[in-house]
């Protein structure tokens, strides 16, 4: 199984150059990190695991900024986002900045799609919340007519885009995309259709939600096999990550405490019992 990290890189914590040396030394197989634009401070949209909204979620770098520094200083190390809050790009930009990055990188660009849960900062950005869901299947559908080979137009309800010269493509065509939040109806239609593969939160409850999606997965027509399932922010065991393996998992993505150096590499000691 591979053993990746996620963490929320702020101005206050270690560095990507520093964090992804240290990973990339260590044996871990991937550093994903999480985007938040800004946190309006008038919110009337609680934070989803309850409490007051810690102080790291207004303090996030950019994602792709960071994980191009982690990038330029690894070789091996996969990269993602856990995740891309992609209703709230412009796709042709977005396109263009994960294509520059993957590579880059030579392929090593996951893609993890997330609708949000904070209403402020997607108002912000001109999403009508109610429709973010057919908006990011719109941004993902233009980022793949630009991806494509050959110049492809693309006309969605929300976004479109005229055929087209875009490069650079991405190494393997696409990155790989895992889209991110709970296992509901459209959560399973949008994973089937146009997505690798699904990024659980903790991955609770995965003996169950697990083979109802591989269920569905191939009864919509996609190959055996090839559907990727990769818990995020997972707070590791000996007995979770065998559950895992149990399952078909293939890949974990263990959280790391938004913080210093000292403190991020202490944990990085602790995790690597599990590699």
């Amino acid at each position: 199984m591979r053993i990746a990290t996620g963490i929320f890189l702020t101005d206050e914590t270690i560095t990507p150059v520093r964090l992804a040396r240290e990973l990339e030394e260590r044996g871990f197989a991937g550093l994903y990190v999480p985007e938040h634009s800004h946190i309006p401070v008038e919110r009337t949209t609680p934070y989803p695991a309850g409490g007051e909204l810690p102080r790291e979620y207004g303090r996030t770098l950019d994602p792709f900024v960071a994980l191009a520094q982690a990038a330029a200083v690894t070789e091996r190390l996969g990269l993602g986002t856990g995740i891309t809050l992609v209703p709230q790009h412009d796709p042709i930009d977005l396109a263009k900045q994960i294509a520059t990055l993957d590579h880059l990188s030579g392929g090593r660009f996951t893609l993890g799609v997330g609708y949000g849960w904070n209403k402020e900062e997607a108002t912000d950005h001109g999403v009508e919340w109610s429709t973010r869901r057919e908006l990011a299947k719109d941004d993902l559908e233009v980022m793949r007519a630009l991806w494509a080979p050959k110049p492809t137009a693309y006309k969605g309800v929300h976004r479109s885009v005229l055929a087209s010269d875009a490069y650079p493509k991405p190494v393997n065509g696409k990155p790989r995309i895992l889209i991110g939040g709970a296992l509901g109806p459209k959560q399973i239609e949008q994973i089937t259709t146009y997505a690798d593969g699904w990024l659980p939160i903790g991955g609770q409850g995965l003996a169950e939600t697990a083979p109802r999606l591989r269920t569905a997965w191939e009864a919509a027509g996609r190959e055996p096999g090839a559907l990727r399932i990769v818990p995020y922010s997972v707070r590791p065991s000996d007995g979770k990550l065998a559950h895992y393996a149990d399952l078909g998992i293939e890949e974990v993505v263990v959280q790391l405490p938004s913080a210093g150096e000292a403190e991020v590499l202490t944990a990085l000691d602790a995790l690597a019992a599990y590699l």
